[in-house]
């Protein structure tokens, strides 16, 4: 609504937004960051004490939990641009993505689906990787009428299980589930080497910088020998904690890198630089609503000849 007195040539702008069931919970002021302007907080907190922003005709803080069917109302507020910050490109999909991504879906309900992620597609868009799985997912027939929202990640070159949410609910809901460790999974792993015992825990402390800060993370990880043969190890592996190339780094640390990882890894006359990173999320399992799932993903082509070539067992 837009109202004009000419008088003293001031405008006054008023605007109305219905709060749906996807928005439920979320802060007042990260509900305007994501659908109105990436303001300051600061410039959010200033109109919130001017009463330019009202929940229900009223002055709630900006830590206010949605709820469905608040009526959110921004009396002359200041809306900014947000051509400041640059906008992430949208991957569109070409024919053949789509065709392979109905293939790879393991389970597609009303709240969320899994996948069987394949190599070489990030998770989401990145600097140097355009092509990612959400845009694809976006466009796929079995997310016609939802929005995908990521729960967790792994990386581009891994394959295997992989969670997307279909609404905001259940994205929260998982992301909780992560956080308090509800979830488990379980990763194949073909090494170079052996490791000192058949079963155990791998314990570490990692870092990454961000900027120039350096930060300090413990890993852990549970594992287990499947088989082992002349200088290369199969392991199952279960990450107790969820940090950055967690697995692939403590292995190296271990003079055990895991084979095809261009990053932390050396190559020999069997594995050439080139081929695929032999890491694969092979099982998933949760509660939701006292339902227990358990998803398991199919070991791709690829490390299954490897593991030929390596004249190794997998028993699982």
């Amino acid at each position: 609504m837009l109202l004009c007195w000419s008088s003293n040539k001031y405008i006054f702008m008023k605007k109305s937004y219905l709060i749906k069931d996807d928005f439920i919970a979320m802060r007042l002021d990260r509900w305007i960051k994501r659908n109105i302007s990436d303001i300051p907080q600061a410039l959010i907190e200033k109109n919130i004490r001017r009463s330019n922003i009202k929940v229900n005709n009223k002055k709630e803080r900006s830590s206010y939990k949605l709820k469905e069917n608040d009526v959110v109302v921004l009396y002359n507020f200041t809306f900014l641009s947000k051509k400041h910050k640059k906008k992430s490109e949208i991957y569109i999909p070409s024919k053949k993505d789509l065709s392979f991504s109905s293939n790879i879906f393991l389970e597609n309900n009303e709240n969320f689906a899994v996948i069987n992620k394949p190599a070489g597609v990030a998770v989401q868009s990145g600097t140097k990787s355009k092509k990612n799985i959400i845009d694809i997912i976006r466009k796929a027939k079995e997310f016609e009428g939802y929005q995908p929202y990521t729960v967790h990640r792994i990386d581009k070159e891994t394959t295997g299980v992989l969670i997307i949410a279909k609404n905001r609910k259940y994205a929260q809901l998982f992301t909780t589930l992560f956080r308090l460790r509800k979830i488990k999974k379980m990763y194949l792993g073909l090494i170079f080497g052996e490791l000192d015992n058949k079963e155990g825990k791998l314990e570490d402390i990692l870092f990454h910088y961000e900027g120039e800060k350096k930060i300090l993370s413990k890993a852990i990880t549970y594992y287990e020998v499947i088989d082992s043969n002349k200088g290369y190890s199969l392991l199952s592996l279960t990450p107790y904690t969820g940090r950055k190339h967690q697995l692939r780094k403590q292995l190296s640390i271990r003079g055990c890198p895991i084979i095809g990882d261009n990053k932390y890894t050396i190559y020999d006359k069997k594995v050439k630089k080139g081929n695929k990173l032999m890491l694969h999320a092979y099982k998933i399992s949760f509660i939701v609503n006292n339902i227990k799932y358990n998803f398991s993903a199919k070991i791709p082509k690829d490390f299954e000849s490897v593991i030929k070539k390596m004249y190794l067992k997998n028993a699982l």
